[in-house]
């Protein structure tokens, strides 16, 4: 079959398996996705040589030694994925929940009930594990899904495709719910991204350019962030040890991910007193530090930043640090250089706090917090999808609320328009 005429057909069968999907009883999903547990548990021999295959392509190509490392299924990566399923098995059902109900002067009653969004295409990089993460959460919210993932994880995903499609059919769901897109050839993401009559939304998961090139290519709704440029700005009234406290987990807990501090804000007042503390425990960790000139003449091995540094997303054991005037000359500059990711404050007063919570535009904005709290299950959401830094139609953590929409429903007593 013709490659677009492939990816037609599977977004044919999604469209009529969302169908299904969204008539589905909470208790019949919550048990596809226990079954989808004991499948992967059951299959695990067959996934795991089906991703040895991919191991070796993966080597033959030089991906790097970290690149194989989340690339393998291990056995704690089988017990992870099961865990996941049965933690989304545990959670809410948003379908159908009312979020908004009231009676108009005519007597119609008028409700906003959630709904499924229908098809979501999901084009990711390397991680198998994203497979029945994805899935079990497209399940849940009741919608269908089309995974794309790195084309050298195609055979692992299909093994695992293989299981969720049998366990769906065993509760009497269809197994055209969750289908992976066959071939490694990168124009099935071209063709994927035409759909736009069959499918509602594409979320793209991976780096930078991967993303930049869906929101570029896409006929479809995209939901994206590119990258977590996030800032910590310590006010003049913080408490210095919660200061240092909270940028060193913000910048050092897990710097390669994209809810890592990449630059600190020292208001002018605190920097003498606060940027010595701070930089002691940045240099016993081996964070480079790369300051402004103001925070040269008080750190004085701190390396000197330049206009390149402000939009870095390092993504690494780096961090840049400003000296500011005030917390408006600091919210400046996470406008002109923040990516809406996440932007956290230090301070003692409440007032200043609700100030940078009300003008900074992030998807998640914390006092007195690591940034490293922009996460689906920090923030009690059970599971997350991803992290949206659009506003159409979620922004920050993605669950299974964010994987639904609002329709209206309205009752009347034969009311007519005058």
């Amino acid at each position: 079959m013709p490659l677009e005429s492939l990816i037609v057909d599977m977004a044919k069968k999604s469209r009529s398996a969302a169908r299904i999907m969204a008539k589905a009883d909470t208790n019949i999903k919550n048990a596809a996705l226990l079954k989808i547990a004991d499948a992967i548990e059951a299959d695990k021999a067959d996934i795991q040589a089906a991703n040895q295959k991919d191991l070796e392509y993966g080597r033959e190509k030089g991906l790097s030694p970290a690149m194989l490392d989340r690339l393998a299924v291990t056995d704690k990566v089988i017990q992870s994925m099961i865990q996941g399923l049965k933690e989304v098995a545990a959670l809410e059902d948003p379908v159908g929940s009312v979020t908004k109900a009231y009676t108009r002067p005519n007597g119609l009653q008028v409700s906003r009930v959630r709904v499924p969004l229908g098809v979501i295409g999901i084009i990711y990089e390397s991680r198998p594990n994203v497979t029945v993460d994805a899935a079990c959460l497209c399940l849940k919210s009741g919608n269908a899904v089309i995974l794309r993932g790195g084309s050298e994880s195609i055979n692992s995903n299909q093994a695992l495709a293989s299981s969720v499609s049998k366990a769906l059919l065993s509760v009497g769901l269809p197994g055209e719910a969750v289908q992976v897109v066959p071939v490694r050839d990168r124009e099935a993401v071209n063709h994927l991204l035409k759909q736009e009559e069959l499918i509602d939304l594409i979320i793209p998961r991976g780096g930078e350019s991967l993303i930049r090139f869906v929101a570029e290519n896409s006929r479809i709704p995209v939901l994206k962030h590119y990258k977590g440029v996030c800032h910590v700005y310590v006010d003049e009234t913080a408490d210095h040890q919660m200061a240092v406290d909270v940028a060193f987990n913000a910048k050092v807990h897990r710097p390669g991910v994209c809810n890592a501090m990449e630059t600190l804000l020292v208001n002018r007042k605190e920097a003498a007193a606060f940027l010595p503390l701070m930089a002691e425990k940045f240099k016993a960790a081996g964070v480079v530090m790369r300051g402004c000139p103001e925070t040269m003449k008080i750190v004085p091995f701190a390396e000197p930043a330049d206009e390149t540094d402000w939009p870095a997303e390092y993504l690494d054991l780096i961090v840049a640090v400003k000296v500011v005037g005030d917390m408006d000359e600091a919210m400046d500059h996470i406008a002109i250089y923040g990516s809406n990711h996440s932007e956290a404050i230090i301070t003692a007063d409440y007032s200043r706090a609700r100030r940078f919570v009300r003008e900074v535009d992030a998807s998640v904005v914390l006092v007195n917090a690591s940034t490293r709290f922009n996460d689906g299950g920090q923030l009690g959401l059970g599971a997350e999808m991803g992290i949206s830094t659009s506003k159409l139609h979620a922004y920050g953590p993605m669950g299974l609320e964010e994987l639904t929409t609002t329709k209206f429903v309205v009752f009347g007593d034969g009311q007519v328009r005058i």
